[in-house]
């Protein structure tokens, strides 16, 4: 084992144990907040095990999508629920938890059983030169339309977040005649023909 491949174990031991604790403090803690910051530390960790697969690419989208657009999304979502009460206790909410632990312990054993029993055979091919060229000439010129089409639908998104977060703000009909008028300040009526009140 030479110095690079030593590296790479302890980088990815580092960014997979930031990516569990992340993942396990999204799940068990109750500030919502908190959860949607941890979230971000699993997208950073998942970005990082992409950069030691040499996907330059995979890795900066995962950065910029999912950190700098869905899970900003998610906490601003979070922010403008503007949640002022704390959630109700539910009678026998063990079953729940007994029952959410029993489909992720599952879902653990089956995905421990696959990397067990999948042939991880190291590859020795020269990694390929850097994708990121290809992959931008091919958004801004064969899939422009579906690029802008995207971004125009998560803006709608967004508005339509706004617009729910915020309606209880919105004006009843016996007001909505009124909402869009200043109210003015009343002023003392001046003779015809004085200018100066005080005259």
């Amino acid at each position: 084992m030479n110095l690079a491949e030593g590296v790479q174990i302890v980088s990815f031991a580092i960014l997979a144990a930031m990516m569990l604790g992340s993942a396990i403090g999204v799940v068990l803690l109750e500030n919502v907040v908190y959860s949607a910051f941890l979230l971000g530390g699993v997208f950073i960790s998942i970005a990082g095990l992409y950069l030691l697969l040499n996907a330059d690419f995979v890795a900066a989208a995962q950065v910029l999508i999912y950190v700098g657009a869905v899970n900003v999304l998610i906490l601003f979502a979070i922010m403008l629920v503007n949640k002022r009460e704390a959630f109700k206790p539910i009678a026998k909410s063990w079953i729940r938890r007994a029952a959410t632990a029993l489909v992720c312990a599952g879902i653990f054993a089956l995905l421990s059983a696959m990397v067990l029993t999948t042939p991880w055979a190291i590859s020795t091919a020269v990694p390929v030169e850097s994708s990121i060229i290809t992959i931008g000439l091919h958004f801004f010129s064969d899939f422009l339309l579906p690029f802008e089409l995207a971004s125009i639908l998560l803006l709608m998104a967004l508005v339509g977040a706004i617009v729910l977060a915020r309606r209880e703000f919105l004006p009843d009909e016996d007001e909505a005649d009124t909402a869009l008028t200043l109210p003015e300040r009343p002023r003392e009526l001046v003779p015809a023909g004085q200018n100066d009140p005080e005259n």
